[in-house]
C-alpha cells in the first residue's frame, strides 16, 4: 500500500473536502482518501503507484490547487 500526503489550497469546508475524496476517489487503484479542511491536508492510500501528476489532476476537477 502507498500512501501519498498532499496539501490543497482553498479546501475550507466539509462540502470542499467532500468534493476533493470523491474525485481522488474515483482514480484507479485508490483505495482510502481522507480529507481535513481544516489542515488543507489529503491523505491518499492505493494500492500499487498512483501518479501524483493524477492526483493533482483530480483535485484539479473538483475545483481546488495542489500547493505541497
Amino acid at each position: 500500500m502507498n500512501t501519498s500526503i498532499i496539501t490543497v489550497a482553498g479546501m475550507t469546508c466539509g462540502g470542499c473536502a467532500s468534493k476533493v475524496k470523491k474525485e481522488v476517489g474515483a482514480l484507479a487503484g485508490v483505495t482510502r482518501v481522507d480529507a481535513d479542511p481544516a489542515t488543507g491536508r489529503v491523505t491518499v492510500e492505493a494500492e500499487g503507484a498512483v501518479g501524483s501528476d493524477a492526483i493533482r489532476k483530480a483535485v484539479e476537477v473538483a475545483g481546488y490547487r495542489v500547493v505541497a
